[in-house]
């Protein structure tokens, strides 16, 4: 991790509420940005980074350019972010944000990275429906593009790394946007460069989130990567964990990995206040009321969540 960059899009300190980044319109575009041509379309392409992990926020990418300028990424070398290296990564998001290179000049892009907290709040609502991990990242993918197109970029063409199946989750975003050629495929990231760009922009982005947020704990154990394959994710979720409060903010407790340490670790029981008004109206059995009344439980009343 390099301590002399930070990526525009990584706010100090990392906030635990979601945020959104938008580049600067690139060179290439704005210069030509009326010209509508159908020979050198302005295409997009959307990635995320951080799916899979416990700790640590889910980011979604976006990263356009003329599609000409497809062989400036492949001289590159853009690939399927997992494919490169630490290093390779760093230094292409460093030309990516640096002026005066071709990379900046022709690569325009966008992140918002969706918070653990905010992806918890979600899959976890006691009053309503959840919000599943695939309707929360269809969402923010539709409305980083609608950000991008906002700006005055003529978007033509989107590629998406599928999340979910493919068909369905391609007619979701042909429905909301009619006026483009949307291509919905699994590997998109390894298929077309314009999505390795939009795969290298997310995963730095959640890697320097994550380094960051370490720092700003001051932590002596490492955390690791954050997923829950990762032996030190695990021990340190294991070690850190509080029997009531559990963690702070990094952590997605709707994870099983998470519901796992904390039953581990000995946690109480939570019922919503919604839970108990549902059991125990009016006692259910008149008989209880001359019978000692109503059993006491074992769990804590709770009527707030997380916001």
């Amino acid at each position: 991790m390099l301590e002399d960059f930070l990526p525009p899009s990584v706010v100090l300190p990392i906030p635990t509420t979601t945020t959104t980044h938008l580049s600067d319109i690139p060179g290439r575009i704005l210069n030509g940005i009326d010209d509508e041509s159908l020979d050198d379309p302005i295409i997009l392409g959307v990635d995320e980074a951080g799916r899979g992990p416990v700790l640590g926020p889910m980011v979604y990418g976006v990263a356009y350019s003329r599609k000409t300028d497809s062989e400036v990424l492949k001289k590159f070398g853009f690939d399927d972010s997992k494919k490169l290296t630490e290093q390779k990564r760093e230094e292409l998001m460093r030309g990516i944000c640096g002026a005066e290179t071709d990379l900046f000049d022709s690569i325009g892009w966008a992140t918002t990275s969706i918070t653990a907290r905010d992806i918890s709040a979600g899959m976890l609502r006691p009053r309503q429906a959840t919000y599943n991990l695939n309707s929360q990242a269809h969402d923010v993918t539709m409305e980083l593009i609608d950000e991008v197109m906002r700006k005055g970029v003529k978007v033509r063409e989107v590629y998406v790394d599928t999340v979910g199946p493919p068909i369905s989750y391609q007619k979701k975003l042909q429905d909301r946007f009619p006026t483009l050629k949307i291509t919905v495929t699994k590997k998109a990231d390894s298929l077309f460069p314009i999505v390795s760009a939009a795969s290298i922009v997310a995963k730095v982005t959640r890697d320097y989130s994550l380094f960051h947020s370490a720092k700003q704990r001051q932590m002596e154990v490492s955390w690791g990567s954050g997923y829950p394959s990762d032996p030190r994710t695990c021990k340190w979720l294991n070690g850190e964990v509080d029997p009531l409060f559990g963690w702070d903010h990094n952590v997605r407790y709707s994870w099983q990995t998470a519901k796992e340490a904390i039953k581990r670790s000995g946690g109480l029981v939570m019922t919503w206040e919604d839970d108990l008004e549902e059991k125990d109206d009016d006692y259910g059995d008149i008989g209880q009321m001359f019978n000692g009344g109503r059993k006491e439980r074992d769990v804590i009343k709770c009527d707030w969540f997380i916001k």
